[in-house]
């Protein structure tokens, strides 16, 4: 049987789904391959963990990544968590672990960051309408 891992990122409200199973490094993003994927700095941000895996790990597995909802830049961010945690799993590979933990941290870990919610008595999260006493 097929080894097949599902894993997920998240970052601000983007959420990204990866599937890893056995296959000749084919990473698709929404359907698309992510050579494709546009603007650039998305792409590459998406690219971070294949580059740092390389070739050596890339060429034997196959992984497809859902992400909805968010703009480009979470989305972007989302797939890469979630295809960095797909190669640490599938693989269990301390020195692996060790390269994604040494290069960033939030590759594996997440940020835990989200918009601070609106209170009353104002037009946003922390501004206050002015006073003037004079």
């Amino acid at each position: 049987m097929a080894k097949l891992i599902l894993t997920s990122g998240k970052r601000k409200t983007a959420i990204a789904r990866a599937v890893i199973k056995e296959g000749k490094g084919k990473v698709r993003v929404n359907g698309v391959p992510v050579e494709l994927w546009e603007p650039e700095l998305a792409r590459l941000t998406i690219m971070e963990p294949m580059i740092l895996a390389g070739k050596k790990y890339m060429d034997k597995v196959n992984v497809n990544i859902k992400v909805k909802s968010g703009g480009f830049m979470g989305q972007a961010q989302a797939a890469r968590i979630a295809l960095a945690r797909a190669l640490d799993r599938y693989f269990q590979d301390p020195e692996l672990h060790a390269k994604f933990i040494a290069y960033d941290r939030t590759m594996l870990v997440g940020d835990s960051r989200r918009s601070e919610p609106k209170k009353f008595g104002g037009p946003s999260a922390r501004a206050r309408k002015q006073k003037s006493y004079r």
